[in-house]
């Protein structure tokens, strides 16, 4: 590809425009929300600490099993600062420690090892290194002011520590120890560095110390702990201290009967039993090295939650059992807190909080929860201990809830609860607000019952509806109030209701974890019920394929990668039918199909292969799926008495060597107000609209090419095709489709046009529109046809009515992905490019006009060109901050944005998920069927009122002077 060298950025031509698009600051939470959010916090990666030594207040810092390290102010539950590790949303793991009496927070993910600014998240340092990172730990005793920073790395048959400088990320000393064994954690005493592994078999393992001199790395001593077979696995090591706050390794046996314990340095290990009916433990121990040696072990059992609290001797190096806490039904989650050498337990349970001394049983504070805060069930958290002067305590608890939710409890009162369950969506849908089920099954009756009756169930009705007049009646002077003074459509209401505008639709959110969320998009996003949709395997996430709404009956139905399915009522997320997994095969996607019996997903199964049905749920149109074998095949199905069969009737292959990377079809809700275009000179150029089209984009990886396709679904015809050379297939490659023009964004190489030695690399988008003949005023092959069909060609006896495209590519200042195209009820609004910006954390709406493929190059458009609206052609394209829809708000995440349109013509609702939520409005060729927030109507009501005032004192002057003249008239 060729452009000019002298390519002018658009962003002049933009500015006038931009700001008439532009999200100004009054619409900012009136017409969006954003749900900010982190994703759920691990245990062993959440913590108090405050960031600057000479500072009392401190931040609630967490690294999600999302991969989102973030600061959160205990205050209010806000987000300080976030920062995505792993560039990708994961399935949990990395690491998060934080240096005492520093600035800065090391953290881990993958083979990366980095340093925050605690205060402002800024990143200090990062080193990329071999291996992935098993452990790190601060090593808090140095030999300077400042504190290093201890990691553990697995390389193949190479177990690898090192020492790096927490400052400068320097790395100071490197130990590699070529072995076969598991790495699992590294801690740290004032001379010596501790590595633990796991040495053996599968099924089969012993546990290994090695010790290194914390100066040079050089290891010093081997131990060997139990004996062989006694580990089984990773998971049965429970936990292995940092440093001398907790010295210590801990493991249980495979029937959890017994833990064992041992103090790092030495060769003994100690044996305490536990409860009989123990199904999970947990150890908590102070991180701080001038806490006592205490520690906790929290047994959960099939009847609650017990624990035991022992103490360390560092020198005889014996462990003994301090007391234990009873026996609690229900959830409970334990916390380590210190202050100086003192550790302070604290126990979250159902019904109250409980605040413990590390030195004795006494308990020190305990506080009832109160409404709101209790029976939330706790699963993890931290907390912070405060002695006041009085001797009295005070505690605040954040904790992990059985539904996903990040609460903060003060003293028993609930204070904050952060919704961190919605991070993680893989689905969403819009749902319509479906009528009350009694008042359906009323209207369902009369309209299958005898015309008479019907008439007269219909008028006892309406009589019985009078008992709502009165409040109707009295409502009527405070809405025209509300009305008159700016209180106008789209504020938020109260309950799930119905408005006039179709701006209050429920969006139901699935997410990875499992869980089924539904929020009032007319109301902020709020959450209006959730529910466990789907049991995860531990280790496996939601993969979710299609999720539905059937507006008709007001339900949802979302379909599981393991064939597994559920339906919920929209409205209030009851489940209405469902199928656990393993019942039905596995399957690769979902499509909705029409069918005699209604719409309803179609499960694919792996390979695109398609089980037969009943013929009353037989699809109507054909079946388009993706083979195993890097194919694309077209099915229909054919009745065979009570069944009916998939047929293949057309196979799809790209050319050799290359890929499918991307398919692209039509929304559902796709309407056409105009089949042609109006050109400058009042002719008109006939759009092609084929509703049976798809975009398949392929690649070559060895030569870089990309090749766009566009395929007839009904006859498996290649209806055009372009190949773009200097492609990088190993970013992102997007397309989307709708009315007559398909796009897609990639990144490649282009040339400049006037030195083609030249070659540079950008992100770009390439759009092509489609019409039905290069000369205007002219239906080409079709002629006056009212319909066609794909099956019986018309310009050539063997081949299909081929459209005619108009293309042009666009180098932008930045990737895009995540695209969508804005929706409106009948069309007639423009459509608006709707795509996620990962590097500025934001969505944009690039205007379909800047996108315009039939803009005139290296010329000036002429006078009927500019009454077109065409610019001249620039290849490149600012993607200007004011075009965002976002505002200022940072959205983290994206993984797709969903469109639907509202009953105004004008309007569209758009909701973008990922790691972050975010809904909004926009008006792609403004609100020009609404009054906007900022319309004055009291002015309009008070010049009405003027105008009426000097009609009624100038009436007596006209009327006299058109007597005087009569007078006057001559006879």
């Amino acid at each position: 590809m060729y452009f000019p060298k002298q390519a002018l950025s658009l962003s002049i031509l933009l500015a006038l425009p931009a700001a008439v698009r532009a999200v100004f600051q009054d619409e900012v939470g009136y017409i969006d929300y954003h749900h900010e959010l982190l994703g759920v916090p691990q245990r062993e990666t959440t913590f108090f600490h405050r960031p600057r030594a000479e500072e009392k207040a401190s931040l609630l810092y967490t690294l999600s099993d999302l991969g989102v390290l973030g600061a959160v102010n205990p205050s209010n539950g806000a987000i300080v600062w976030r920062q995505l590790l792993a560039g990708n949303l994961t399935d949990g793991g990395g690491f998060l420690r934080a240096a005492e009496e520093q600035t800065w927070l090391a953290g881990a993910y993958g083979s990366s090892v980095s340093v925050w600014d605690a205060l402002t998240g800024r990143n200090s340092w990062s080193l990329d290194l071999n291996g992935a990172v098993k452990d790190l730990e601060v090593m808090e005793m140095t030999a300077g002011e400042g504190k290093d920073v201890l990691t553990l790395h697995e390389e193949p048959g190479v177990t690898v520590a090192r020492r790096i400088d927490g400052t400068k990320g320097r790395v100071m000393w490197e130990h590699r120890e070529v072995n076969n064994d598991i790495p699992l954690q590294v801690s740290t005493s004032l001379e010596n560095v501790f590595v633990v592994t796991l040495h053996g078999s599968l099924l089969s393992y012993s546990l290994k110390v090695m010790v290194l001199d914390n100066l040079t790395g050089k290891k010093v001593n081997e131990i060997q702990l139990g004996t062989k077979g006694e580990v089984q696995s990773p998971e049965e090591i429970m936990f292995v201290g940092a440093n001398s706050a907790a010295p210590i390794v801990a493991w249980t046996d495979n029937t959890l009967t017994k833990l064992k314990v041992n103090v790092l340095g030495v060769k003994t290990t100690q044996e305490f039993p536990l409860a009989a009916d123990t199904t999970h433990v947990e150890i908590h121990a102070p991180h701080t090295i001038q806490s006592s040696p205490h520690f906790l072990v929290h047994s959960r059992t099939k009847s609650g939650n017990r624990a035991d609290v022992f103490h360390v001797d560092l020198k005889t190096n014996v462990i003994t059992k301090a007391y234990e806490l009873p026996l609690l039904e229900g959830a409970s989650a334990f916390s380590t807190s210190s202050t100086g050498s003192n550790v302070f337990f604290t126990r979250v349970t159902d019904d109250e909080v409980i605040v413990t001394s590390s030195n004795s049983h006494g308990i020190l504070g305990r506080w009832t929860l109160r409404p709101g805060a209790s029976h939330v069930g706790a699963i993890h958290g931290v907390s912070e201990v405060l002695q006041k002067p009085d001797s009295s305590y005070a505690v605040r608890a954040v904790i992990v809830t059985e539904s996903d939710d990040w609460t903060q409890i003060v003293n028993g009162d609930l204070a904050w609860t952060r919704p961190e369950g919605l991070s993680g969506a893989v689905a969403a849908t819009y749902a319509d607000i479906s009528e009350s089920e009694e008042l359906a099954r009323t209207l369902d009756a009369e309209a299958h019952g005898n015309p008479l009756a019907a008439y007269v169930h219909r008028v006892q009705r309406h009589i019985h509806d009078l008992q709502y007049l009165p409040a109707y009646l009295q409502a009527i002077p405070t809405r025209f109030l509300s009305s008159i003074v700016g209180s106008d459509a789209g504020e938020p209401t109260q309950g799930l209701t119905r408005d006039g505008f179709g701006f209050n639709k429920v969006v139901v959110l699935a997410t990875k974890r499992g869980k089924l969320y539904g929020l009032d998009a007319g109301n902020q996003g709020k959450i209006i019920w959730s529910k466990n949709a789907n049991e995860t395997p531990s280790g496996k996430h939601w993969d979710v394929k299609a999720i539905h709404a059937d507006n008709a009956k007001g339900f949802v139905t979302v379909r599981g990668s393991e064939g597994q399915y559920i339906i919920v009522r929209s409205n209030t997320g009851e489940t209405v039918d469902s199928m656990p997994v393993g019942l039905f095969p596995a399957v690769d996607a979902a499509v909705l199909v029409d069918s005699d019996a209604g719409p309803w997903l179609l499960p694919i199964q792996r390979d695109g292969e398609l089980a037969e049905v009943q013929s009353s749920w037989a699809p109507k149109q054909t079946i388009v799926t993706r083979t195993g074998e890097n194919q694309i095949q077209g099915s229909a199905f054919v009745n065979k008495g009570e069944t009916a069969a998939p047929v293949p009737i057309w196979t799809f292959s790209p050319p050799a060597g290359q890929r499918i990377v991307d398919i692209a079809n039509r929304p559902q809700h796709d309407p056409i107000a105009s089949i042609g275009r109006v050109l400058g000179d009042r002719t008109v150029k006939y759009k092609y609209l084929n509703p049976n089209t798809i975009v398949v984009a392929t690649v070559d990886d060895k030569t870089a090419v990309m090749t766009v396709f566009l395929l007839d679904t009904v006859s498996g015809e290649i209806l055009y095709s372009s190949a773009y050379e200097g492609v990088d297939s190993t970013k992102d490659i997007s397309c989307t489709l709708s009315e007559n023009w398909f796009l897609c964004t990639y990144y490649g190489q282009y040339q400049l046009r006037d030195t083609e030695s030249q070659s540079l690399k950008g992100y770009q988008v390439v759009i092509s529109d489609l019409y039905e003949s290069e000369v205007a005023n002219d239906r080409g092959p079709l002629g006056e046809s009212a319909n066609f069909s794909s099956l019986d060609p018309v310009d050539l006896p063997t081949g299909p009515v081929l459209p005619t495209v108009v293309s042009k590519t666009f180098i932008l200042s930045g990737p895009i992905d995540s695209l969508a195209v804005t929706q409106t009820r009948q069309g007639i609004a423009v459509r608006q490019l709707l795509a996620y910006m990962p590097e500025s954390h934001s969505i944009i709406g690039i205007p379909r006009m800047i996108l315009e493929p039939r803009r005139p190059v290296g010329r000036d458009p002429t006078a009927l060109e500019l009454e077109e609206g065409l610019s001249r052609y620039m290849p490149a394209i600012e993607l200007d901050s004011r075009m965002t829809i976002t505002h200022s708000r940072d959205v983290l995440g994206v993984k797709e944005i969903i469109t639907v349109p509202a009953i105004l013509e004008s309007t569209c609702l758009v909701f973008a998920y990922g790691l972050d939520v975010f809904g909004t409005r926009v008006a792609p060729s403004q609100a020009f069927d609404i009054l906007g927030k900022g319309f004055n109507k009291i002015t309009l009501l008070g010049t009405v009122f003027a105008l009426f005032l000097g009609v009624l004192a100038m009436r007596p002057m006209v009327r006299k002077k058109q007597i005087n003249m009569r007078w006057e008239a001559p006879m």
